[in-house]
């Protein structure tokens, strides 16, 4: 493989799993990060960047990917992109997902329509951009998310009675990542801890502390390192979602031995497995009811929950197929 090839890795969020993938990227190539936040972008800037590389790497179908992907077409540079989010959702119950119809489910198809080659991350995933943008399926490669180990091995200290659920905490949240619901269910677990890991972006955190029973606990934003340590205490996570793509903050939890405590929709069959519970429902009740199960199972379930990530998600597997499609296109 030549390790001379120049890549221009376009994003327009600084996620930890788009910057995971940068980072990959970045041992073997020569990349250049292009942020673009905003919908306005310079064309000539962007053409310059596209003509100067030898490939555009892009995380979702949207607006600022769009430019980029078009530019690349033209000049007839190979593209890759990785989508599986709000870019292939359809949800109009819930306002989500570009899917939904207008100028943006537009501008999404046709990017996923310039890109040489589409990387889906989950079989989900490829489901929904096979269904809803009308993608063939033929062009659609399922690579799925590569979750670093950062634990080493299953925590020594005992677990605590506490049940967890990471994310921002928004209104758009509330319901799609299931933040009411987890809040709603501590009044029926009053000698459960209930942690909500997740920035309060906006005055949604409010309503939360109005529904919230005592054993609630909303820390805000954390630190990297903080975060691990309460993966590491909880008993179960829970993830009452709506809609995902693929569940990180499950896998990464399952790696440090809590019990996934999920709905069965989107992507999560796909990463529990049998490893946890899936929710009745994401009504409160459901969510209590699925939390008391998990809470039952002990050790050994715990140690299956980890091995089934380090098993079927480990970043090499995700690594070597970005190198292996990024050869192909570049030769």
């Amino acid at each position: 493989m030549d390790s001379s090839a120049c890549i221009l890795f376009v994003h327009n969020w600084r996620t930890p799993f788009v910057q995971l993938d940068l980072s990959i990227l970045q041992e073997r190539f020569q990349v250049t990060e292009c942020f673009l936040e905003s919908r306005r972008v310079n064309l000539r800037h962007i053409w310059e960047q596209v003509a100067s590389h030898d490939l555009v790497f892009g995380w979702f179908a949207s607006w600022h990917t769009f430019l980029p992907l078009l530019v690349a077409r033209w000049l007839g540079k190979p593209s890759l992109l990785i989508i599986g989010g709000y870019d292939v959702a359809n949800m109009p119950e819930i306002g989500y997902g570009h899917q939904r119809g207008g100028l943006k489910k537009w501008v999404s198809r046709w990017t996923m329509r310039l890109a040489t080659c589409l990387i889906s991350i989950s079989y989900y995933s490829q489901w929904e951009a096979e269904q809803y943008a009308k993608i063939s399926k033929e062009r659609l490669h399922v690579v799925y998310q590569g979750i670093p180990d950062p634990f080493g091995a299953l925590p020594k200290l005992p677990r605590e009675r506490m049940v967890l659920t990471v994310g921002n905490v928004d209104r758009d949240n509330l319901w799609r990542k299931g933040h009411e619901p987890f809040v709603r269910a501590a009044a029926s677990c009053p000698d459960v801890r209930f942690v909500l890991v997740g920035e309060w972006k906006d005055d949604a955190i409010d309503d939360l502390r109005a529904m919230a029973s005592p054993n609630v606990t909303f820390t805000g934003w954390v630190e990297r390192l903080v975060l691990l340590d309460y993966y590491r205490k909880a008993s179960v996570y829970v993830q009452a979602s709506l809609h995902e793509g693929f569940g990180i903050s499950v896998a990464e939890a399952m790696l440090a031995g809590c019990i996934p405590a999920v709905t069965r929709v989107g992507a999560l069959p796909e990463v529990v497995g049998d490893a946890g519970v899936y929710l009745a429902d994401n009504t409160p009740d459901g969510v209590a009811k699925g939390i008391n199960k998990a809470l039952l199972m002990g050790q050994e379930k715990q140690i299956y929950a980890r091995e089934r990530i380090l098993q079927l998600f480990p970043l090499e597997k995700r690594k070597e197929a970005f190198y292996q499609h990024i050869k192909i296109l570049t030769k």
